[in-house]
Order: structure tokens, then sequence, then C-alpha cells
């Protein structure tokens, strides 16, 4: 599945538009790297997205083409740093 499309499934950004154009902006990184918007996620891929001062990391748990509200935060682990 597309980066920009997981990150609106999981609800990590609220859509697909913000999630390309953040991507775009390089406030996107998988595995440490900067993605495109192309980039085709994997389970055990980590996920950093920058907002502002404040960065979110999360683990991918698993990868769907849809989810209901209840189980988004499920695709992810959130990672402290």
């Amino acid at each position: 599945m597309r980066l920009d499309k997981y990150l609106k499934v999981s609800r990590l950004i609220k859509r697909r538009t913000v999630a390309n154009e953040a991507c775009d902006t390089g406030r996107v990184e998988v595995n440490g790297k900067v993605a495109r918007a192309s980039y085709d996620v994997k389970e055990g891929d980590r996920i950093t997205i920058r907002f502002g001062e404040r960065a979110l990391t999360v683990e991918v748990v698993s990868v769907q083409e849809n989810a209901g509200k209840a189980e988004a935060a499920m695709l992810y682990r959130e990672i402290a740093e």
C-alpha cells in the first residue's frame, strides 16, 4: 500500500492530500530515510512524522486497505523516543 494511503487509513493524518504534501515536503521518514508518497509500506516499517517541533514515530503492525475508526489504531504501534 502507498505511504500516503496508509497514513490516511491508519488515521495518522486525516486526509490523503495532506499526507501527500507531508511526504513531498520531507516531513515523513520511513526507517530513517525521507520517503515519497509512493513508498510501498510493509509490516515492520518505522514511520516518523514531524509536526513542527513534535515528532511521532510508529511501527507498522498491519497493512489493510480499509479500517474503521476502532481498527485504525491497531494498524500501528507508537514508539516512544
